[in-house]
C-alpha cells in the first residue's frame, strides 16, 4: 500500500477532517502463509474458472457499449440465491460490499447526520462515514465483545443516529448477533439499521440471519459479499437485501454504470455454480474450529467464532507474536486490540503452519500468554476505531 507523501499532502487544501488520517489497508507482504485479510484460501475450482472465462468472453465483444445500468439479471440471480421471497427489486449490487455500504451512507447519512457502530467492529464503517461527511459515534460493547439488546436499545434511543451498523458475524471478533439485538435496535431507531453479514455463510449451525427479519421492516438492510464464501475477493461483488424503497434511494447516489459488464458476467457465472464455490465453506469452518480447539493448549483464549477467522486472546505482547510469526513466514492481523491478534482460517496446511509457528514463538518467549487473560474493554481499545496497520 503506497503511503501519501507528507509534505505534498500537507500543502493541499484537504478537508480538515481527513488530515492526519491513514488509509485503510492490511500489509501486503510476500510470505508463504497469508492469513491476515480473511480471504478464502481455496482457489476457484477449474470448472468455475472456465465458466467465468466463457461469460467474460461473451461480453468482451460488446465492451464498446455501456453495461446494464441496473444490473437487473445479476440482481435477479442474487435474489434467487438468497431466497426468503426476495426479488430483483429488493436486491442491490455494487463493487464489493464496501461500495454498497458507502452508497447507503451517501443516501441516508451525510453532513449533519450520524452513524452509530459498536467497535471493535469492521473498521471500514467509520472510514466510510468520514468519507461521506457522516458523524461517527462509537457504541459500547460488553467486556466479552457481545452486545446486550437492552444496552444497544438504550444507546440507539439516546443517540438517535440516522444509520445504525450491526455486524454479524462481527469482524474482528467473529461473534454472531442474536436476532433480538437487531429487532430491539430497529424498534428504537429512527433511521436505517444495516446488518453487515459478510461472513454469514461461515456461521455455526442454528445461527439465524437477519434476512428473516426483513418483512415488515422497511428501514432494515442486510449486506452480503461474494468475496469470502464464494472465493471471489478479486472480483469485487457485494450486494444487499432490503425494502424496494431502499434500492430506489440508492439509485439517487450510485454512479452511472457503476458495475461493469465484465463484473456482472463473472458474478452471474459464479452464482450459476454456487454449489461448487460454497463447497469450501465446510473445509474453512473445520480449520477455524481446529484453531479454536488448539489455542487453549498453548495457554491462549480464542473468541468463539462464526466467521472464517479467529480472534486470539491472552497474548502478553501481541506485537512481538506478530513479528515472530512473520519471521517464520506466517502473516496474521494486528487489529489494535491489546493482547489479541486475528488469524484467518485457511487450508489445513496453512493452519498447521500457523499453529506450529505460534507454538515456536511462544516457546521462545516472544509474547508469552498474558496472566490473567482478559478481554479488551472499550476503554482499552485503540481510540481510532480502526484496525491498526501491522
Amino acid at each position: 500500500m503506497s503511503e501519501p507523501t507528507p509534505g505534498a499532502l500537507a500543502d493541499l487544501p484537504l478537508r480538515e477532517d481527513l488530515r492526519g488520517r491513514s488509509p485503510y489497508g492490511a500489509p501486503q507482504l510476500d510470505v508463504p502463509v497469508r492469513l491476515n485479510t480473511n480471504e478464502n484460501s481455496h482457489p476457484v475450482p477449474p470448472a468455475v474458472v472456465e465458466a467465468i472465462v466463457e461469460a467474460v468472453r461473451a461480453e468482451a465483444g460488446q465492451l464498446n457499449r455501456y453495461p446494464d445500468r441496473e444490473a437487473v439479471a445479476l440482481r435477479a440471480d442474487l435474489a434467487r440465491h438468497l431466497g426468503h421471497g426476495l426479488t430483483a427489486e429488493r436486491v442491490w449490487a455494487a463493487n464489493g460490499s464496501n461500495e454498497v455500504l458507502q452508497q447507503l451512507l451517501q443516501a441516508f447519512g451525510g453532513p449533519g447526520r450520524t452513524a452509530l457502530g459498536f467497535t471493535p467492529s469492521y473498521s471500514m464503517h467509520p472510514i466510510l462515514a468520514t468519507g461521506t461527511g457522516t458523524a461517527w459515534v462509537d457504541g459500547r460493547r460488553d467486556p466479552d465483545f457481545g452486545l446486550d439488546p437492552w444496552r444497544v436499545a438504550d444507546q440507539v434511543r439516546e443517540l438517535a443516529p440516522d444509520v445504525v451498523f450491526l455486524t454479524s458475524p462481527n469482524n474482528p471478533t467473529g461473534t454472531a448477533l442474536p436476532l433480538d439485538v437487531v429487532e430491539t435496535a430497529y424498534e428504537q431507531a429512527r433511521g436505517i439499521v444495516v446488518v453487515d453479514e459478510a461472513y454469514a455463510e461461515f456461521a455455526r449451525p442454528g445461527t439465524p440471519s437477519a434476512l428473516t427479519l426483513l418483512p415488515g421492516r422497511p428501514r432494515l438492510v442486510v449486506t452480503r459479499t461474494m468475496s469470502k464464501a464464494f472465493t471471489l475477493a478479486g472480483a469485487r461483488v457485494g450486494y444487499l437485501a432490503a425494502d424496494a424503497a431502499v434500492v430506489d434511494a440508492l439509485h439517487l447516489v450510485r454512479l452511472p454504470y457503476h458495475l461493469s459488464a465484465l463484473t456482472q458476467a463473472a458474478a452471474r457465472a459464479a452464482l450459476a455454480h454456487a454449489d461448487q464455490l460454497l463447497a469450501t465453506v465446510d473445509a474453512v469452518k473445520a480449520q477455524r474450529d481446529r484453531i479454536v480447539a488448539a489455542l487453549p493448549g498453548l495457554g491462549l483464549t480464542p473468541v468463539p467464532s462464526d466467521a472464517n477467522f479467529v480472534l486470539v486472546g491472552g497474548l502478553d505482547d501481541a506485537r512481538a507474536v506478530w513479528e515472530g510469526l512473520l519471521e517464520r513466514g506466517v502473516l496474521v492481523r494486528d487489529v489494535g486490540i491489546p493482547h489479541h491478534l486475528r488469524v484467518t482460517a485457511g487450508t489445513a496446511e496453512e493452519t498447521t503452519a500457523f499453529l506450529g509457528a505460534l507454538a515456536e514463538v511462544l516457546a521462545a518467549g516472544g509474547g508469552a500468554p498474558a496472566t490473567p487473560t482478559t478481554a479488551a474493554t472499550p476503554a482499552s481499545r485503540s481510540t481510532s476505531g480502526q484496525e491498526q496497520p501491522a
